[in-house]
């Protein structure tokens, strides 16, 4: 049985890229769906959100001449071509899917309205929200996080290159130690990095459990969704940090 009815799932654009450093890898994306997919035909409501990492990677040197509100907006954009593929790859596999976009462009996505989003997911819809939050400054971690706050999901799951949280990074050090779970103040005090500060506030303020948890092992979308003890839990803490 699934732990959770609701899901807000978010997915770094690079993910989508593969083997690649940029763009998209159609069989990526294609693993991802189908992953994505079964979770969906439990009965799980998700929520989406694609990074556009594997995109805006490729202007980034570009990037760093412009303007911040421009090369954020171009980041953006990046996020709904994402998010358009992610939706075809999803109606492969037979899920109805629905792309919304803070940013309105109606010949491509729906504009993101909160009430017609829970609607959608009601109804057993697959919702890909796109954009970020159409605001500069803000992260696709912000834009998942108000997001989930906003569709009322029971968990941010957030699939990574890494299975969990660690005390350091452990791509640098190989005495890392990651923990099964971490309140919101360890995170943010240690600055751990799992996540943008202003997301990992946000979910602390509104009691959001986050799940960090690796997405390049099969089937993890699925433990998730079904309370599997795996990658990292970020909640409110007994004054304890539990490590393995």
């Amino acid at each position: 049985m699934p732990q959770f009815q609701r899901i807000l799932l978010k997915i770094s654009g690079e993910a989508l890229a593969g083997a690649n450093s940029f763009g998209l890898d159609a069989d990526r994306v294609a693993a991802l769906a189908h992953e994505v997919a079964e979770v969906a035909r439990t009965g799980v409501q998700i929520g989406l959100v694609v990074g556009g990492g594997n995109f805006f990677r490729g202007v980034a040197a570009a990037a760093r001449r412009m303007d911040r509100v421009t090369g954020d907006h171009i980041g953006m954009l990046a996020t709904v071509i994402n998010a358009l593929a992610f939706q075809d790859a999803m109606e492969r596999e037979g899920i109805p899917t629905r792309v919304m976009t803070a940013i309105q462009m109606h010949q491509v996505a729906e504009p993101y309205i909160r009430r017609r989003a829970i609607r959608h997911l009601e109804k057993g819809r697959v919702v890909i929200f796109g954009a970020g939050t159409s605001n500069p400054y803000f992260s696709t971690d912000t834009a998942a996080t108000l997001r989930g706050l906003e569709i009322h999901a029971d968990i941010i799951a957030k699939a990574t290159s890494v299975d969990g949280v660690y005390d350091k990074d452990p791509k640098k050090f190989k005495d890392a130690v990651r923990y099964m779970e971490v309140g919101y103040t360890e995170v943010l005090s240690k600055s751990l990095g799992v996540m943008d500060a202003s997301a990992v506030a946000m979910c602390r303020d509104n009691r959001m459990p986050i799940m960090v948890f690796d997405m390049n092992r099969p089937g993890n979308i699925m433990r998730m969704a079904m309370g599997e003890t795996i990658g990292t839990v970020i909640r409110e803490s007994q004054d304890q940090l539990t490590t393995i």
